[in-house]
């Protein structure tokens, strides 16, 4: 009886990942392998490799591992810091730090162009101390920036909840035995806090992967993604089958992604805020 119940209420999840997700999907996956004149063929597939699709897929990978790498090295040390604080309501703190997500997407992205424009708030403080202004809009250290500013909370929020999950009996134990703290962050905290890092991962690298819309504002639209060239075949050129193409092809270094860096089961009662 209570397995009846549970199908019943999974109908609505089934019926809309079957409507929303894959539907679409084979939609997509036709276009992808048809030309515009309906016939079958790669070419839409094989558009990667187009010198400039091409550049567009190095650029996004590039700027994705990067925002990546800050985010987890931004996000370690305020784990561990947390992690040794006496503070007994980390909830508070880790409220904070995901404050900024409850604001919309774009309104974030715009308040970070007014940070970095070359009139933006950060040069009107550098003028008025005598320093030269900075010049980082409009470039890939901008869009970096951007990305890092909207997906840190998701490298930290697992990150955190895997280390607080460690047992203090644990870390005392090894020092207890001689080990200094390099050698318990390198034995001990790092092997335990692995499957936080995959998804924190997984939750920032590929979300920045598939970036255009900070791209668009923080590149001025002169750094091209190859979300950003996607966007624009269904947008501008009305060449969905091109568009489809290159988006399997994205969905396919995402899976990849996402099978390497996935989510790995972690035994460890996490941490709930």
């Amino acid at each position: 009886m209570k397995s009846k119940k549970v199908r019943v209420l999974a109908i609505p999840y089934a019926v809309w990942i079957v409507g929303f997700t894959l539907i679409p999907l084979m939609f997509v996956l036709a276009k992808a392998v048809t030309s515009p004149a309906g016939g079958f063929t790669f070419d839409n597939l094989l558009a990667i490799f187009d010198p400039v699709n091409r550049k567009s897929l190095i650029l996004s990978l590039l700027l994705a591992f990067i925002s990546t790498v800050m985010c987890i090295l931004i996000s370690y040390p305020v784990a561990l810091i947390l992690k040794s604080s006496k503070i007994k309501n980390k909830k508070i703190l880790m409220f904070i730090l995901i404050l900024p997500m409850w604001m919309n997407f774009i309104l974030r992205i715009l308040a970070v162009q007014m940070l970095l424009s070359k009139n933006g708030i950060i040069n009107h403080f550098l003028t008025m101390a005598g320093l030269s202004p900075i010049n980082i809009i409009n470039t890939p250290y901008a869009i970096v920036f951007g990305m890092v500013y909207d997906y840190l909370p998701y490298m930290m929020l697992p990150v955190l909840n895997c280390i607080l999950a460690i047992p203090d009996d644990i870390i005392e134990a090894s020092r207890d035995l001689g080990a200094n703290r390099l050698t318990v962050l390198r034995r001990i905290i790092i092997p335990l806090s692995l499957s936080g890092i995959g998804s924190g991962i997984t939750m920032v690298f590929v979300p920045s992967m598939t970036e255009f819309v900070i791209a668009n504002i923080l590149g001025g639209g002169k750094i091209q993604l190859l979300g950003n060239i996607i966007e624009q075949e269904f947008s501008v050129t009305m060449n969905q089958h091109l568009g489809s193409g290159l988006s399997v092809t994205l969905m396919i270094f995402v899976l990849l992604t996402t099978l390497l860096f996935g989510r790995h089961e972690d035994t460890n009662k996490g941490f709930v805020l």
